[in-house]
């Protein structure tokens, strides 16, 4: 059992210069991870609140009764975070930065990989950009966010690599990190949670192309509630959110 965390640290007043002039939108695509979310939200407060990062958290909850859609929600989360954040962190809820050297600020000069292939506890191939990326506002529009066509688990990040290449920015990824694959912590348990990876139909080779067309332009959705609420005194909103399929399009949106 994990011991209960301790008091999150209070959020810092908007006048305190020291926390620095930006803040980020931390997006966690979500269905059905109560346990990882219990633990991620004090934990990711306290962590970011140590650095003195501005930050607002942003649990992603598809309600909707279609395959999950990791990409779609953060191009939700992003629409939705609102005008007082300048950066967002795409960031996975079963997966925890242990070394408090990770940098999480403001990614001014490209794409921040903070759980880069050297680091992640799974994934190590060179195009790997999953787990935590960094990115301003401004590039991640560039790029018109993620593809909408990824339904189920996997893929969509190896497609959003290549939209980073095709708008002209390079990948930066951490220096000067020694914790090699111990410097995360995975929550992710295979045999309690099972990933949706089947492939239907036309998405088996549907998942190796790049979406020229859609993203942020398109993404389709509905809010279905908005609550701000406190995990163990760490601040959060949950949105929960119905995303919606064009079944002539992407039919393996659905199981059917």
């Amino acid at each position: 059992r994990q011991p209960c965390p301790p008091p999150a640290p209070p959020q810092p007043p908007e006048e305190e210069p020291a926390w620095g002039p930006h803040r980020l939108a931390l997006l966690v695509p979500f269905r059905e991870r109560f346990e990882e979310l219990l633990a991620f939200v004090p934990y990711m407060h306290r962590f970011l609140s140590k650095k003195r990062i501005r930050h607002r958290i942003f649990i992603l909850n598809q309600v909707d009764h279609f395959r999950f859609n990791r990409a779609s929600l953060i191009n939700v989360g992003f629409l939705e975070s609102g005008n007082d954040t300048d950066y967002i962190a795409m960031h996975d809820v079963d997966l925890l930065p242990l070394n408090e050297h990770l940098d999480y600020s403001f990614p001014e000069a490209g794409p921040f990989h903070v759980a880069s292939p050297e680091l992640h506890p799974l994934y190590h191939y060179k195009t790997y950009v999953g787990g935590i990326l960094l990115l301003t506002k401004q590039h991640y529009e560039l790029c018109n966010g993620m593809s909408n066509r990824f339904w189920g688990w996997g893929r969509e990040d190896d497609e959003f690599y290549r939209r980073i290449k095709g708008a002209g920015l390079q990948v930066r990824r951490p220096s000067g990190i020694t914790t090699g694959y111990e410097t995360f912590q995975h929550l992710h348990d295979p045999a309690w949670r099972k990933r949706d990876q089947k492939r239907i139909a036309a998405q088996k080779q549907e998942q190796f192309k790049v979406d020229r067309e859609g993203g942020l332009n398109n993404v389709r959705y509905r809010i279905e509630s908005r609550t701000d609420l406190s995990v163990a005194g760490a601040p959060c909103t949950v949105l929960n959110i119905l995303l919606d399929c064009d079944t002539n399009e992407t039919p393996w949106c659905t199981f059917g």
